[in-house]
């Protein structure tokens, strides 16, 4: 059930939304995507009335840490609604219920970081009553894709007390990723990069029953790479033979001896001696890795190789750079694929959340509407590709009504 389904009007809400945005040095917002990501579910009660109180965490306190507050979230939030947004320092206590039974209708309240208290990370009933009562709320929205694969107090026990429902965001997430891996346009091609095979085993079993093509890049096409006989260097691998083992025991299963056309790796890739911003970009077959060689991206030819690739796909699903992107000379891979993406819109391209969102809201103007969807979810995302249940959708369902 979402927002549409049940009698909001003139209600006070308690949304959750995933305001774990990333923060300067000087503790200003590097990027707003997740901010902006809630409006459409924030407009929607404000239009039916409701007094909308949001709780989010920001970061890993441990304890109160005022550098980790949520007033700068809830001072952008004004600025995006412009619209007052009320700030309460607390997220329980006597404090936030006298203000949210004050608060007025068609009003927004922003309460403090829910990880101030242990009890949000531990799933705390305790903690959950106390926000469901002292926020006043009469429903519950879900509304933080980013922290739905986690069983936290405001992602489950929370729907233990009030009514609960999806925000639009929530409903957008699940729906765009579950029917890209599970109705997808053919051909469909799955993009794995990022640094840990150990953290994308399962997505990339899961790809390797659905999709047609996978191309492996980034730090883990080194660890593919070891694996299938190459001397790859300087460059950083995992041992993780079993798990490669297991993957490539899968697509041979699938596709027989054609599994080095199922799963793709770099046939070159760009190297520097050293991992700085006066690292020079050299491209190198995969054959002509040097001992003291550090591959931090792919190489031209397979760069164009993975164009090639992407211009057929009806179906893009993109999970983790393909290089080292913090140095602009080896982000060459990961900016020609998002060029390939934003100039076919026919291609649904779905782009995984955490690191490979971050990159493409730098590069892309449009912040990301040049593809058909930029996930706010790392984790959450993953874990949906790969099949999981997610706590936080699970406990909408079994939730109170």
């Amino acid at each position: 059930m979402t927002i549409d389904d049940v009698p909001l009007d003139g209600q006070t809400v308690l949304l959750r939304a995933d305001y774990n945005v990333p923060l300067t040095d000087d503790g200003k917002i590097s990027d707003d995507l997740r901010i902006r990501a809630s409006l459409p579910t924030i407009q929607a009660l404000l239009d039916r009335h409701a007094t909308v109180v949001i709780i989010s965490h920001l970061g890993r306190p441990e304890g109160r840490d005022e550098k980790l507050s949520l007033k700068v979230v809830a001072d952008r939030l004004s600025e995006l609604l412009d619209k007052h947004v009320k700030f309460i320092d607390d997220c329980i206590g006597d404090k936030v219920w006298q203000e949210t039974k004050r608060a007025a209708k068609n009003s927004v309240v922003v309460l403090e970081n829910l990880r101030f208290y242990v009890g949000e990370e531990n799933n705390d009933e305790a903690f959950a009553k106390k926000l469901a009562h002292d926020s006043s709320a009469r429903y519950f929205v879900q509304d933080g894709f980013g922290v739905v694969h986690r069983a936290h107090a405001s992602t489950d026990a929370i729907t233990h007390f009030l009514p609960s429902v999806s925000g639009y965001l929530l409903e957008k997430e699940y729906t765009m990723i579950s029917d890209a891996m599970n109705n997808p346009k053919r051909p469909f091609v799955a993009v794995v990069g990022g640094a840990k095979v150990a953290d994308k085993i399962g997505v990339i079993k899961e790809f390797i029953k659905k999709s047609d093509q996978i191309i492996i890049g980034g730090a883990m096409a080194n660890t593919f790479l070891k694996y299938r006989g190459f001397n790859v260097g300087a460059s950083k691998v995992e041992d993780e033979s079993e798990v490669l083992k297991g993957i490539y025991d899968a697509a041979s299963d699938k596709v027989g001896e054609r599994v080095d056309d199922l799963i793709q790796l770099p046939v070159d890739v760009a190297v520097a001696k050293e991992i700085s911003p006066r690292a020079v970009r050299r491209v190198v077959p995969v054959s002509d890795i040097a001992p003291d060689d550090i591959a931090l991206d792919i190489g031209d030819s397979t760069i164009d190789a993975i164009v090639d690739i992407v211009k057929g796909a009806g179906t893009v699903v993109w999970n983790g750079p393909l290089g080292m992107t913090e140095l602009p000379e080896f982000a060459h891979g990961s900016a020609r694929l998002a060029l390939a993406l934003a100039s076919q819109p026919e291609i649904t391209s779905i782009i995984g959340g955490g690191d490979t969102a971050d990159f493409i809201l730098k590069w892309d103007s449009k912040k990301g509407d040049s593809f058909s969807h930029v996930s706010t979810g790392g984790g959450a995302s993953l874990d949906l590709m790969a099949g999981k249940k997610l706590p936080g959708v699970e406990s909408l369902m079994d939730g109170k009504r």
